[in-house]
C-alpha cells in the first residue's frame, strides 16, 4: 500500500502532489491509490467544510454524491455500517457527511499533510517539475501537480454592495458559521438563494433577534430539487470528456438553466417552517441603496423599496465566483506567469489539465471547461478518473524519462 504522506525534501518527490484536502482532493488521493500513483496530499481535511460552514447545516445532495470513483466506500455503505438506510441519514447533516469523509480516509488510507501550501513554482532546472513550498518552511518537488482547493478563495463580494457597507458589520456567509455573538441582534441577509435562506433559519434558532432577508428576484419555491439527472451526466463525461465544451452557446445555456433551476429556483421543503417565523421577515424584489452607521454603532440601511431597516450586522449570501489569481500558493509563485485563462477561469483541457503540463485544475474552477456541474461535489469522482487518465496515458509513453 502506498503512504499519501508527503516526503518533505528538495530532491524528487512523489508523481503526484494533490493541494487541497475535501472533496475533490480525497477523491483524486483514492483514485490515485488505486491507479499505483505514487502521490502526496496537502491541507487540512475536509477544512473548508470544518471552518466555512455552520453547524447545524444541511447538504442539498443525497447518498449518491460519494465520494470513491471506485464505487465500494460510498455514502450508503457508511450508512449501512451504522445499521441506517439512506431514508434515515437525508437530508445528510454537515456533522454526518464529515463522519462518511472521515470513514472514507481511513478506508483508503489517504493521510493528508495537514499544512498549507504557502506557493507553488514551476522549476526552470529543467526538470519540469513543481516545487511546493510550505506554511512550515518545507518545500515538496514533484512532477505533477492537482490544484483542488475549496471555495474559500473565490467568495464574491459584489463591489457596488460592499461600498456601502462598514466593514465591521458585514460578513460573507463563509466567514460567519458561529452565531453565537448575534444573539439578541437584528440582522439582514442578503440574497435569496439556498444558503441565505439557511443561514438566516440558523440566526434565528440561535437567537437573533430579527433576522431581515433582502433579494431581487421573487422567493424561491419551497420545493425539492430533482437532481436525478446530475450523476448520469457527470458520469457519462468519463468516457466524454470533451461532451459540454462541444455544446453550442444556446445548449449550454440549457444546461445551465437547468441545472439553476434546481439548484436556486428552489428551496429545500425543510427550511419552510424555519424561515416562517413572526421575528423573520422576506423581502423579495429589493436591494440595498443606501447604508449609514448611526451614532450608537447600528446601522440604518435602506432598500430600494424605501424602506429603512436598523440592523446590527449585515450577513452577504452572494455565493462565490473563480478569480484564479486570488488563489494565493499561485500569485506567490510564477505559476500565474504562464498559466492561460479565460474571464478568471484555467483553460483547461478534456483531463482538467491546464497549458502547464503536469499542472491540474479541478472543483469550481473547473467550471468554464467542464460546465456547472463541477462546482458540485457530484463531479468529484469523474474528476479524479479524467486525471487519471491523463497520468496513466502519459506514463505509458515509452520516451518517459
Amino acid at each position: 500500500m502506498l503512504d499519501s504522506r508527503p516526503r518533505m525534501t528538495d530532491s524528487a518527490g512523489p508523481d503526484l502532489l494533490i493541494i487541497g484536502a475535501g472533496p475533490f482532493g480525497l477523491a483524486m488521493a483514492a483514485h490515485a491509490r488505486h491507479l499505483g500513483i505514487e502521490h502526496a496530499i496537502v491541507g487540512e481535511p475536509m477544512g473548508f467544510w470544518k471552518m466555512h460552514m455552520p453547524e447545524g447545516m444541511f447538504l442539498r445532495s443525497a447518498c449518491d454524491w460519494h465520494l470513491d470513483p471506485a464505487g465500494i466506500h460510498t455514502i450508503e455503505e457508511f450508512a449501512r455500517r451504522r445499521g441506517l438506510t439512506p431514508a434515515d441519514v437525508e437530508p445528510l447533516s454537515l456533522g454526518f457527511y464529515l463522519d462518511y469523509a472521515r470513514w472514507f480516509q481511513e478506508q483508503k488510507g489517504i493521510a493528508p499533510e495537514p499544512v498549507l501550501v504557502r506557493r507553488l513554482d514551476r522549476l526552470e532546472d529543467g526538470s519540469q517539475e513543481f516545487q511546493a513550498t510550505l506554511e512550515d518552511g518545507r518545500s515538496l518537488r514533484a512532477r505533477r501537480v492537482v490544484i483542488a482547493v475549496g471555495f474559500e478563495y473565490f467568495k464574491h463580494l459584489p463591489p457596488e454592495l460592499v461600498g456601502r457597507l462598514p466593514a465591521r458589520h458585514f460578513s460573507h456567509t463563509c466567514d460567519l458559521v458561529d452565531f453565537r455573538s448575534l444573539k439578541g441582534k437584528r440582522c439582514l441577509v442578503v440574497g435569496g438563494r439556498q444558503s441565505a435562506f439557511e443561514w438566516t433559519a440558523l440566526l434565528s434558532e440561535a437567537g437573533a433577534a430579527a433576522v431581515d432577508v433582502s433579494y431581487r428576484h421573487p422567493t424561491p419555491a419551497f420545493q425539492a430539487a430533482d437532481w436525478s439527472w446530475v450523476n448520469p451526466v457527470v458520469d457519462a463525461m468519463v468516457e466524454d470528456p470533451g461532451w459540454f465544451r462541444r455544446l453550442s452557446p444556446d445548449e449550454k445555456g440549457a444546461v445551465d438553466r437547468r441545472l439553476w433551476a434546481e439548484g436556486r429556483l428552489k428551496l429545500e421543503p425543510w427550511l419552510e417552517a424555519r424561515v416562517r417565523k413572526p421575528t423573520i421577515r422576506l423581502r423579495p424584489d429589493t436591494q440595498v441603496a443606501a447604508c449609514e452607521e448611526r451614532p450608537g454603532g447600528d446601522l440604518a440601511v435602506r432598500l430600494d423599496d424605501g424602506e429603512t431597516l436598523v440592523v446590527d450586522h449585515v450577513i452577504l449570501a452572494t455565493g462565490y465566483e473563480v478569480r484564479i489569481e486570488r488563489v494565493p500558493f499561485l500569485s506567490q509563485g510564477n505559476i500565474l506567469q504562464t498559466l492561460a485563462t479565460r474571464d478568471g477561469y484555467p483553460v483547461l483541457d478534456e483531463h482538467l489539465q491546464a497549458n502547464i503540463p503536469g499542472l491540474f485544475i479541478t472543483s469550481m474552477a473547473a467550471t468554464n471547461d467542464f460546465g456547472p456541474f463541477f462546482a458540485f461535489t457530484s463531479s468529484a469522482r469523474t474528476a479524479a478518473k479524467l486525471i487519471g487518465q491523463a497520468i496513466e496515458k502519459e506514463r505509458a509513453r515509452p520516451d518517459r524519462p
